[in-house]
C-alpha cells in the first residue's frame, strides 16, 4: 500500500474537509504506537509530526529494548517485571526488530559500584525468573575474571573480580517507529510528517476541537479538526501544553541528553554488548555495543535546557565517554579522530521521576535486615517453596525508597503520565521505549471513554499484544527460521548472502514488497540498494536523503564508508523520483552534507 508524497497530499486534502476522532501530535514511538492502536480499533485517526517520523528522540536511543536489570540493585521487582513483560510483548508484535543479544556485565573492585558479584548473581537469577528464561539457552551465567577476559579480552584486568552474562535485546529504534506508522496507515490513519502544530482550535464550549498546522515543506497553513487531541511529543510535551488556555498547566518535563559515539569494530572489538560502571563513582553505567562492523558506546545522560530540536555532541560529552571507555579498555587508545559517527538525543523524563535516570537510577540502598529477607525469598522461589508474589510482598516491606516515585493513578507505566487539561488536551508523556505499547494502550482506553461519554461512540478496542506491526506478521517463536526463509527469497532474486540477510533483518515479512521493486535500477546503486530506496520512497514516506540514510536505514551511523560512495547516487535517484529543481537538489545535498559532518564531529576535530 503506497505511503508516499502522493498519499501525503491525499491525506492533507482529506483532513482539510473532514473531522477525525483522534488527532495525535508527535510521531515518535509513543505517537506511532498510539496511532496503530486507535486506527486498528476503528477510530478515524490523524497524526502530525513537525520533523520526520522518529526524528526527535526515537531514533536517538541506545538502540536496545533494555530489561532494566539496574533496578534490581534495589530489588525493584515491579519495575523489572513490567519491563521484561513489555519487552516480550514488543518482541511478539515486532519480531523482526528486537533480537536477543546477551549482555556482559563485568564487576570491578571499586567504590560505589552498582553491583557486587554476590548481588549481581541474586539480581540475574531474579531477572531470569521474571523474564521466563530460566532453564533456556539464555539463562544467566556468573563468570570468573578469567572467563570475563575470554569473552572480552580487551577489558581492563586491574581490579576485575568477575562478571555475569544475562539476556538483553538489541533494537532498531527508528524502524520500530516506522513499522508502527506503516501499520496505522494500512488501517486508514492519516499520518503527516513535516507538519508543525502552531496553535489549538477551540469550540463554542471552550474545549479543544483541533489544531492549526503549518506544512513545513510548502509553508501552507490549515486546520485539522478532531474530537480528541493527544499530545505525544516527548521532550516537547510542555511546549504543546503551553498552547492550552488552561491556566493551571505547569511544566512537567525534565529532558536529559544522551550521547553515543561510533568507532570501527577493529578499534574497539567486542563480540557482544558490555555494560559497566563508569569507574568514576558517579552512579552511571555505560554500554559498549557491536553493530554492523562498528562499535558504539554511551550514554552520557545530563540535564538539558538547550534547543530541543537540535541537541548536539559537545567536547565535554566526548571527553567524558572517551575517559570512561579508555579506562575500561586501556590498550585501545580511542581518540576523537577515531570517531566515525555520533548522535545526541533527549530522554523525555518527567521532572518528578529523577530516580529513573537512565544511568544513575536510585541511590537508595536496602538495610542489611531487608537485604537478607529479600535474598531468602529469592532462594525460596528458586527452591520451589516460594512465589513471585511472596518476593514482591517482601520487597514492599523492605526499608528502602523506590528508584522512581510511586505510580500515580494517572500513570500507564512506571515513569510515565497520562492526563487531561480542563480544556480537553490529552497528554501522554515520559516512559521508556520498551513501554511504548503499554503507554499507548492506557491512552487508547482513555480516548475510548472520552468518545463514548462525550460523543456517544463506542469501539471494539484492539488487543495490541497480538496485533503485529508492519513487517511483523509472522510467528514470533520462529524468528530465526523465518529470517532464513526471507533471506532465501532475496538470494533467489540474485542478491548476495550478505545483502539478502540485511534486507531480511531490516524488513521482516515485508521482504516480498521490497523485492517487488527488482526492476528498479538507480545508477550508482546496487540492485539491493535500488530496491531498498524505492521501497522507502513508495511505502515508507521518505521525503529527504537524511530521512533515508539515518532513519529508514543505518548508513549514516554504521555504514559511513559505503554512504560516502553512494550519497550522490542517492540524491540523484531521489531527484529523479521527486523531480526536484536544481535548487532543491542543492539544498538537500547541503542538508545531507551537514548531517554527515555533524555526525562525524568535524567541527570538534577542526578545533582540536
Amino acid at each position: 500500500m503506497s505511503f508516499s508524497l502522493k498519499t501525503r497530499q491525499e491525506s492533507i486534502n482529506y483532513l482539510k474537509n473532514h473531522s477525525v476522532d483522534v488527532l495525535i501530535i508527535g510521531g515518535g514511538i509513543t505517537g506511532a504506537g498510539l496511532a496503530l492502536q486507535t486506527a486498528a480499533s476503528g477510530m478515524t485517526t490523524a497524526l502530525v509530526e513537525m520533523q520526520d517520523f522518529a526524528e526527535g528522540t526515537s531514533s536517538r536511543s541506545t538502540k536496545l529494548v533494555h530489561g532494566g536489570i539496574r533496578y534490581l540493585k534495589t530489588f525493584d521487582v515491579e519495575v523489572v517485571s513490567d519491563t521484561v513483560s513489555e519487552r516480550a510483548n514488543v518482541q511478539k508484535i515486532a519480531p523482526h526488530i528486537p533480537k536477543p543479544n546477551p549482555m556482559l556485565l563485568p564487576i570491578y573492585d571499586e567504590p560505589n559500584n552498582t553491583f557486587s558479584l554476590f548481588s549481581l548473581k541474586v539480581a540475574m537469577d531474579l531477572y531470569d525468573n521474571l523474564a521466563h528464561v530460566t532453564g533456556t539457552k539464555y539463562e544467566n551465567r556468573v563468570l570468573t575474571k578469567e572467563e570475563v577476559l575470554e569473552v572480552s579480552p580487551h577489558l581492563n584486568q586491574d581490579k576485575l573480580l568477575g562478571g555475569g552474562i544475562y539476556l538483553d535485546f538489541k533494537n532498531n529504534d527508528a524502524r520500530l517507529v516506522i513499522e508502527n506508522i506503516k501499520k496505522a496507515h494500512e488501517d486508514g490513519a492519516h499520518l503527516l510528517s513535516k507538519t508543525k502544530v502552531i496553535g489549538l482550535i477551540y469550540d463554542d464550549h471552550h474545549k479543544i476541537s483541533g489544531v492549526h498546522v503549518e506544512d513545513v515543506l510548502t509553508g501552507e497553513t490549515y486546520d485539522i479538526h478532531a474530537d480528541v487531541v493527544v499530545n505525544t511529543t516527548g521532550p516537547w510535551s510542555d511546549t504543546i501544553r503551553g498552547l492550552s488556555k488552561d491556566q493551571t498547566v505547569t511544566n512537567q518535563m525534565r529532558p536529559t541528553k544522551g550521547v553515543h559515539l561510533v568507532v570501527d569494530y577493529d578499534k574497539l572489538p567486542v563480540t557482544q554488548p558490555v555494560y559497566f560502571d563508569t569507574g568514576l563513582s558517579d552512579g552511571r553505567m555505560v554500554f559498549v555495543i557491536p553493530r554492523e562492523n562498528k562499535t558504539y558506546f554511551g550514554t552520557t545522560d545530563t540535564d538539558y535546557t538547550g534547543d530541543l530540536v537540535h541537541p548536539t555532541v559537545t567536547q565535554e560529552d566526548v571527553d567524558y565517554l572517551l575517559k570512561v571507555v579508555n579506562n575500561r579498555f586501556p590498550k585501545r587508545d580511542i581518540t576523537l579522530e577515531d570517531i566515525e559517527a555520533s548522535w545526541a538525543g533527549l530522554r523525555p523524563l518527567l521532572s518528578g521521576n529523577a530516580g529513573s535516570d537512565y544511568n544513575g537510577g536510585s541511590k537508595a540502598s536496602l538495610s542489611d535486615e531487608s537485604l537478607e529477607l529479600v535474598i531468602q525469598s529469592v532462594k525460596d522461589f528458586e527452591a520451589g517453596i516460594g512465589s513471585k508474589e511472596s518476593i514482591e510482598q517482601t520487597i514492599k516491606k523492605a526499608k528502602t525508597s523506590s528508584g522512581e516515585k510511586e505510580v500515580s493513578a494517572s500513570s500507564v507505566s512506571r515513569g510515565s503520565s497520562l492526563d487531561v487539561t480542563k480544556d480537553g488536551l490529552v497528554t501522554l508523556a515520559g516512559g521508556k521505549i520498551t513501554d511504548y505499547r503499554l503507554m499507548a494502550e492506557g491512552a487508547l482506553n482513555l480516548i475510548a471513554s472520552i468518545l463514548k461519554e462525550n460523543f456517544g461512540r463506542e469501539y471494539h478496542l484492539v488487543d495490541s499484544k497480538r496485533y503485529p506491526v508492519s513487517g511483523g506478521e509472522f510467528d514470533p517463536t520462529k524468528v530465526e527460521e523465518m529470517t532464513e526463509v526471507f533471506t532465501k527469497l532475496a538470494i533467489e532474486q540474485g542478491l548476495s548472502n550478505e545483502e539478502a540477510s540485511d534486507l531480511a533483518n531490516l524488513y521482516g515479512a515485508n521482504i516480498n514488497k521490497v523485492l517487488s521493486y527488482d526492476k528498479v535500477d538507480f545508477m550508482g546503486l546496487t540492485k539491493a540498494e535500488s530496491m531498498s530506496l524505492m521501497y522507502a520512497l513508495e511505502e515508507e514516506m521518505t521525503l529527504t536523503p537524511v530521512d533515508y540514510v539515518l532513519r529508514r536505514t543505518n548508513y549514516l551511523l554504521f555504514k559511513r564508508d559505503r554512504l560516502e560512495k553512494i550519497k550522490e547516487a542517492i540524491i540523484n535517484a531521489m531527484s529523479q523520483y521527486f523531480e526536484w529543481t536544481q535548487e532543491e537538489v542543492s539544498n538537500y545535498t547541503k542538508e545531507l552534507d551537514n548531517a554527515m559532518s555533524e555526525s562525524f564531529l568535524s567541527d570538534l576535530k577542526i578545533e582540536g
